[in-house]
């Protein structure tokens, strides 16, 4: 009797972790969306739509563009600071 309770605990120990196993309950769903909501989304998505082709292109970056003197534009602003500070003594 001893050995039938003791296999019934063990049983029902073991077996705890299969019931915790359980799947979630599902996500609650949104309601359908009336016409209305419907084409008023539309109407927002081609608003949204229209104000991007109204944001003007940028022109490539040029991440170098400080450091190198395309036209000679760094000689020509520490000449202009040199000749400041003379004029400024």
């Amino acid at each position: 009797m001893r050995v039938l309770s003791a296999a019934i605990v063990l049983t029902l120990l073991l077996s705890g972790p299969v019931f915790a196993q359980a799947k979630p309950p599902a996500a609650p769903q949104d309601p359908p969306k009336s016409p209305g909501q419907i084409e008023q989304e539309k109407n927002q998505d081609r608003a949204y739509k229209n104000s991007l082709g109204n944001i003007p292109d940028k022109p490539p970056a040029d991440p170098w563009g400080q450091a190198r003197a395309v036209d000679g534009s760094s000689s020509t602003t520490t000449t202009t600071n040199a000749t400041k500070r003379n004029k400024s003594n």
